[in-house]
């Protein structure tokens, strides 16, 4: 009895703390209700009875999604690289100058490819029918 005791004990203090910081996290102007430390008061005060009450009436609604950071795009130009964390150049110039060197250097390499392909069919004797 005294390990399911302890078992709930962990359980509530833990719900109790992840609301403090859920509170603390939250955006100001989207916390319904109750200015943020009033929220912080009542999860502070009433314990799991007020952390409940936070995630039921005070959280910010659509808080599911997680937000982009600086180095991610919402949608990128090409949609074969569509997925989620991909990071991206934060300067679009910086980002654009980059793409242009490697089409460069691919270009070149595709020229040098093709130089190097003739000069072996150049090099080859022909073929005796």
């Amino acid at each position: 009895m005294i390990k399911l005791e302890l078992l709930l004990g962990v359980v509530w203090f833990a719900i109790w703390v992840f609301a403090i910081i859920d509170v603390l996290s939250a955006p100001e102007p989207a916390i319904r209700r109750l200015p943020k430390l009033g929220w912080l008061l009542v999860v502070a005060i009433f314990g799991v009875i007020g952390a409940l009450a936070w995630f039921v009436l005070g959280r910010p609604e659509g808080q599911g999604q997680r937000g982009l950071s600086s180095y991610e795009r919402s949608t990128p130009a090409f949609p074969e690289y569509d997925r989620p964390g991909r990071a991206a150049a934060t300067d679009p110039d910086k980002d654009e100058e980059f793409l242009r060197q490697v089409r460069a250097r691919a270009e070149e390499q595709r020229k040098a490819y093709e130089a190097q392909k003739k000069q072996q069919q150049a090099d080859e004797p022909p073929a005796e029918a």
